[in-house]
């Protein structure tokens, strides 16, 4: 994946990693104030200038784009090339958006809370299937929106599911299903996707639902060992019947980042 590319930001992934860790229990523990603003705000109004959802999606790849979004989930800030960044999970009232390392100082990536409305001027770009703003500067707007998951249990295996991309969602009636270690066992997840990781690396589990089996993903990133959700799947059973939230991102595919395991 982008991994590879990114060995630099362990440095800066370190000093965040507090911040880091809690971004998915912070979403699920946004406070009601927030939730009863978010109702009342229309979602999918836009202001002079800047695109419907509809629009962005019809926009065509390496061409601008200018959208009004709010922060669902954060990933880490570090430094590239001393330029502080972060990679942060968006939506609207009809859609989400993917902001790939958009540049933002210490100070604003802490500001840039759950919730938060912000109007984001960058790039439409795609890496493996994954469509992505990049390249991107951002100004805080008034507003506040934290989406609900929207249940995607039956649609797993629909060729619609891709209309879904980045979206916040829930999935349930999930079994665990195995993968396989390095010395050939099954077990039920694996730090890395081929079992070469150790804690702290990104967990890759396995499951299954109608017959269709499924690889799902902890972003380390996004939600770091000392979270919740990454201490569950360590501690998950095959056969197992869980219920999951996360963001639906891609990578040849279905690829979902999870943040909550029940």
């Amino acid at each position: 994946m982008k991994k590879a590319m990114n060995l630099v930001m362990t440095l800066g992934l370190a000093l965040a990693v507090t911040a880091c860790g809690n971004n998915a229990q912070t979403m699920e523990t946004t406070g009601t104030t927030q939730q009863e603003a978010a109702a009342a705000e229309d979602t999918t109004a836009k202001s002079e200038g800047v695109m419907t959802y509809a629009e962005y999606n019809a926009a065509e790849l390496d061409t601008e784009v200018v959208v009004e979004t709010y922060i669902q989930a954060k990933q880490g800030w570090w430094e590239n090339e001393g330029v502080g960044v972060a990679t942060f999970y968006t939506q609207d009232g009809d859609g989400a958006y993917f902001l790939y390392n958009m540049p933002c100082s210490q100070e604003e990536y802490e500001s840039l809370s759950v919730g938060t409305k912000i109007r984001v001027t960058g790039y439409k770009s795609e890496w493996a299937g994954e469509v992505e703003i990049i390249d991107a500067s951002f100004e805080i707007e008034d507003g506040t929106y934290v989406a609900e998951p929207v249940d995607l249990s039956e649609e797993l295996s629909s060729e619609d599911l891709i209309l879904h991309q980045n979206i916040y969602f829930t999935a349930s009636g999930l079994t665990v299903e195995p993968s396989i270690d390095a010395d050939g066992n099954e077990v039920p997840f694996l730090y890395n996707w081929d079992g070469s990781g150790t804690q702290g690396s990104d967990l890759y589990f396995n499951v299954s639902k109608d017959g269709q089996t499924y690889t799902f993903t902890v972003e380390s990133y996004l939600t770091g060992a000392d979270t919740d959700v990454y201490k569950t799947v360590e501690s998950l059973a095959l056969g197992q019947e869980i219920s999951v939230k996360g963001f639906m991102y891609w990578y040849e595919g279905m690829n979902p980042h999870i943040v909550s395991v029940q």
